[in-house]
């Protein structure tokens, strides 16, 4: 499969797969959803579906169990995450996300994120000093406007022009803008308008 560079150099489809989590209640016993949308550049083309444990340690295992073994991992060049967190704080072991399927992964935010405020929410939960260390192994932010992401598995140079090809108007990849809508119509009978 050719790498990202390669595709981008030939003006050849990516084909990615974005995440995100659908609207859930908080303080319940209720899992979460989330959304997976495949898109052929900004084409879309497929998704799954699946459940996490609202601020639990399942967003890893959840995202393996819709790919491994499925139809579209063959197919992906790149894995796009709305941020680390789902669920609310249950959060994605970014390098290890990677490492396992075998594809680079971006987690892309809306806007740089407020540090102080997450490591506050996380001293709130069971074995914070675990969840600060996944916050950690993300790796650095990156700024290349309009994009904020932090990256493993290829460079952020590379990620931010994958980041643009991915993205049809605005500031967030098609794949997560759809994922975004479809958990939110999902869950509330109707898509949101903060897309």
């Amino acid at each position: 499969m050719p790498d990202l560079a390669e595709l981008l150099k030939n003006n050849r489809t990516i084909r990615v797969i974005g995440f995100d989590d659908a609207p859930f209640l908080r303080h319940t016993r209720e899992s979460a959803a989330i959304a997976g949308v495949v898109c052929a550049g900004t084409r879309f083309e497929g998704m799954v579906w699946g459940k996490i444990t609202p601020d639990g340690w399942d967003a890893n295992a959840a995202i393996l169990d819709l790919l491994l073994g499925g139809k579209f991992l063959p197919q992906l060049h790149i894995l796009l995450l709305d941020g680390i967190g789902f669920g609310g704080l249950n959060l994605v072991d970014l390098p290890q996300l990677a490492e396992q399927l075998k594809i680079p992964c971006i987690a892309v935010m809306r806007r740089e994120p407020k540090l102080a405020a997450m490591e506050t929410a996380i001293a709130r939960l069971p074995h914070p000093e675990r969840r600060l260390e996944l916050l950690k192994r993300a790796g650095t932010i990156h700024f290349s406007a309009p994009f904020v992401f932090q990256v493993c598995g290829t460079t952020p140079e590379l990620a931010a022009a994958v980041l643009q090809r991915l993205t049809d108007c605005g500031k967030v990849p098609e794949a997560l803008r759809l994922a975004h809508l479809i958990g939110a119509a999902v869950m509330k009978g109707e898509s949101g308008n903060s897309a």
